[in-house]
């Protein structure tokens, strides 16, 4: 209970939040150090104890050790959330390639392969995922990376673009262009359309620019506009995109 309370990691929430459910109560710790990819490690009573990776495991599990050996080794089953074949499907039809770049064990990540049916891989270390973002980047993908563990943060950093959600770790936070406050993952590719409307709208916006200076300013220049029509003409060009951008706030909804 309480390595796991010092961790952010989802599988560390999780044993919190099952241990707490039965009344345990936090044994005392001392020198807590989280290392990404390994797990937590601490002094209790004078002995040296970890919560993290074990050394082999089927599925989904971490392992308690006390003095080096491990004393318990305790299996998660992990479900989809509610949404995600939702978000999916929304990533799909904005023409996003998905895929699963993870730091579990190869069974359970084959498990989430198999029901959304992404390419993944598993048990990467924070290196090798910052690798992978850099071999998509080197082949002329746009990445966009969405992760909220520890041992996300290189790879949230590598990327083009990084998005989290509020439960992310205090580095997956700080990595991240982009923070989400729901639990639904909706809002990773409401993100992503939101962006591309933006884009559009900047890029109307540059246009009705120029075509008020190109057309403006010739006219000045020949002496047919007077200051009182240039300045209404340009409080009204002005007028025109910001009202042009405040577009995007029925896209945010």
């Amino acid at each position: 209970m309480a390595l796991a309370s010092h961790s952010r990691h989802p599988l560390s929430l999780g044993l919190v939040q099952a241990l707490g459910a039965r009344g345990v109560r936090a044994a005392a710790l001392e020198t807590v150090r989280e290392e990404a990819g390994q797990g937590v490690t601490a002094r209790w009573n004078g002995l040296a104890v970890a919560l993290g990776r074990p050394a082999s495991a089927q599925g989904m599990a971490t392992a308690l050790q006390i003095q080096g050996d491990a004393v318990r080794l305790i299996p998660f089953a992990d479900r989809l959330r509610p949404d995600a074949e939702a978000a999916l499907a929304r990533l799909a039809a904005l023409g996003v390639e998905a895929s699963i770049l993870s730091g579990d064990c190869v069974p359970a990540v084959a498990a989430v392969s198999r029901a959304t049916g992404l390419t993944a891989q598993a048990a990467a270390s924070p290196l090798e995922k910052q690798e992978a973002i850099q071999r998509l980047q080197s082949a002329g993908r746009k990445v966009l990376m969405a992760g909220d563990g520890l041992n996300d943060g290189p790879a949230l950093a590598a990327a083009h673009a990084s998005i989290a959600p509020g439960s992310a770790s205090d580095v997956g936070r700080q990595a991240a262009d982009m923070v989400f406050t729901t639990d639904s993952l909706m809002a990773i590719p409401r993100a992503i359309r939101l962006a591309r409307k933006t884009m559009h709208v900047v890029r109307q916006n540059f246009a009705l620019a120029i075509g008020y200076n190109v057309l403006a300013v010739p006219l000045a220049i020949l002496g047919h506009v007077t200051p009182l029509i240039a300045a209404v003409a340009m409080s009204t060009s002005s007028l025109i995109v910001v009202a042009n951008s405040l577009r995007l706030s029925r896209e945010a909804e």
